[in-house]
């Protein structure tokens, strides 16, 4: 997984999970819930995010606190978008989250999904 907001690092990623999926089986043809993580120190910056993603089309969870293994503190929510395997509109998703990622000074922290047969 990329460390930073990088666009083509992201595609390359984006590829690869959905080359694992389709590889392993998932239903290309079917919706999957696509869950990209957005992470931030500051809550407030974070909030500012959560908004804009949700503008953008996408569910928003609440924000989780989390407390990493050195001790400090992270913030983090999903966004949430129902999407097939389709690598272009997945990396439109990206391109959409990294810019609000950009914009407020968070940290787009890839996605994931689960398999659907």
């Amino acid at each position: 997984m990329p460390h930073s907001n990088s666009l083509q690092d992201w595609y390359q990623f984006n590829e690869e999970i959905v080359e694992a999926l389709t590889n392993d089986g998932s239903a290309v043809d079917k919706p999957h819930i696509i869950e990209h993580h957005i992470a931030s120190k500051d809550f407030e910056l974070l909030e500012k995010a959560a908004v804009d993603a949700y503008k953008a089309g996408f569910d928003v969870t609440d924000a989780e606190e989390l407390v990493l293994d050195d001790g400090d503190e992270l913030f983090s929510f999903d966004a949430i978008i129902e999407r097939k395997l389709d690598l272009e509109l997945i990396n439109a998703d990206t391109d959409k989250l990294v810019s609000i990622a950009e914009k407020h000074k968070v940290f787009y922290d890839g996605w994931g999904t689960y398999f659907v047969e």
